[in-house]
């Protein structure tokens, strides 16, 4: 339910904002019609990134995260519910030897990091004594309400009702700030209203990632600091991705020019293509060991494919009339190689080059499985298994930005490399 609500606010924000800044702002601002291409539709070299609308998504992003984290960067008006913390009751009614009482039950719902004990209360009259119970946000309590009374469970006594409302072992009444059920035994289970925030333990709020941001810039992590941990993931992703690319390019040029290559090579590379790089993990663990090699074969194999499939689909797509325009004005076989098909083939390489680089990100948090001690991958595997859920999401957006900054760089080599995208 709350992630469909989020689903909701993020189309809403999108929608509101695409309204304001096409209908609103860029009406309002005068426009150099001299500048605008004739054609636009369908011309892909006439579609920029809006450069205000990409700052509108990182900055929806964040707020729906401190929304619903309870951020204090943010006002209190704008936080999703938040889990119930405070004093409530409820009644339950026991019944013996055919008789009824009444009992109220209070709880006290205390934040995870603040221990608090169960108040005292006066255990009133009748054989259905009044209890009490401490219960931490986002938890549930079982509440042995017969353990003070007259005539308890083991006398026969069971709980037939909550704040009125007949009860039976399994069934759930909601009371005011929570809900109950009984268990099979019959005992009374609380659980706490818990709102529409995540618990920290699964998404800590933004201050607090960045809070440990900074403790692990200026105090590292396990032995090494944050820098060298980034730097080892950048060295094995590059790594594994230029012996790919160095053996994937030439292998696809060969199956794009070549019959016997293209039929020698297109089974293996189609079979190997849809397998995930993780499945490949014990493999390269029996014959490259746990060291460097074996990471750095890992990405190899991820990248190999892509570049080899890029590479081949680039030369598949040239246009025939260049080449037969070429050979008409007496153009050799490795002049058409150099002139024709190269130049051709290279923004489907560079499309590759982008996907397989995206992939060997992807894939170097599991090849840092491998017995890494340095590495991104390594500080998001340590931390999920002591429940650094802030470190864990540290990780996450480093290895996203590195990602991303590459991949502005080979966009920004091809507008250079490749000038004539796009172009006839």
């Amino acid at each position: 339910m709350t992630g469909l609500f989020v689903l909701f606010i993020y189309v809403g924000i999108f929608v509101g904002s695409f309204f304001v800044v096409t209908k609103v702002v860029q009406k309002a601002t005068p426009q150099d019609y001299t500048s605008l291409k004739t054609v636009t539709f369908g011309d892909e070299s006439a579609v920029r990134p809006n450069r205000f609308a990409g700052v509108l998504s990182i900055l929806t992003l964040f707020v729906i995260w401190g929304m619903f984290t309870g951020s204090s960067l943010l006002p209190r008006f704008l936080h999703a519910p938040a889990p119930f913390v405070g004093t409530t009751e409820f009644t339950y009614t026991a019944e013996a030897d055919g008789s009824q009482d009444d009992g109220t039950v209070t709880v006290v719902v205390y934040p995870r990091e603040v221990e608090t004990d169960a108040p005292e209360v006066d255990p009133g009259d009748g054989f259905a004594k009044n209890d009490s119970a401490a219960i931490a946000q986002w938890r549930t309590g079982l509440i042995r309400v017969d353990s003070n009374d007259e005539i308890g469970r083991g006398d026969g006594a069971t709980v037939v009702a909550i704040n009125g409302t007949p009860i039976a072992p399994g069934e759930t009444v909601q009371v005011d700030n929570g809900a109950v059920t009984l268990s099979d035994k019959g005992t009374p289970n609380f659980a706490p209203y818990r709102g529409w925030q995540m618990e920290p333990l699964y998404l800590p709020p933004p201050e607090e990632v960045w809070k440990r941001t900074m403790n692990v810039i200026s105090d590292g992590f396990r032995n090494f600091t944050l820098w060298q941990h980034l730097g080892y993931s950048l060295f094995r992703v590059i790594a594994g991705f230029l012996l790919g690319a160095l053996v994937g390019i030439p292998l696809g040029y060969a199956m794009g020019l070549s019959n016997w290559f293209r039929g020698w090579f297109d089974p293996i590379v189609e079979f190997m293509r849809p397998v995930p790089p993780l499945a490949l993990i014990p493999l390269v663990i029996i014959w490259f060991g746990i060291g460097e090699v074996g990471k750095i074969i890992l990405l190899f194999l991820a990248a190999l494919w892509i570049m080899a499939i890029a590479a081949r689909s680039g030369v598949s797509g040239v246009n025939i009339s260049k080449v037969h325009a070429a050979y008409s004005l007496g153009a050799s076989k490795w002049q058409i190689m150099r002139h024709v098909i190269v130049p051709n083939s290279l923004p489907e390489i560079f499309t590759g080059a982008r996907v397989a680089m995206g992939v060997c990100w992807g894939t170097v948090v599991a090849a840092e499985l491998v017995a890494a001690e340095q590495g991104a991958g390594m500080m998001i595997m340590v931390a999920s298994r002591f429940q650094n859920t802030d470190i864990v999401i540290l990780g996450i957006i480093l290895i996203g930005i590195i990602g991303f900054g590459i991949d502005m760089l080979m966009r920004q080599a091809e507008k250079w490399l490749v000038p004539w995208k796009g172009k006839a």
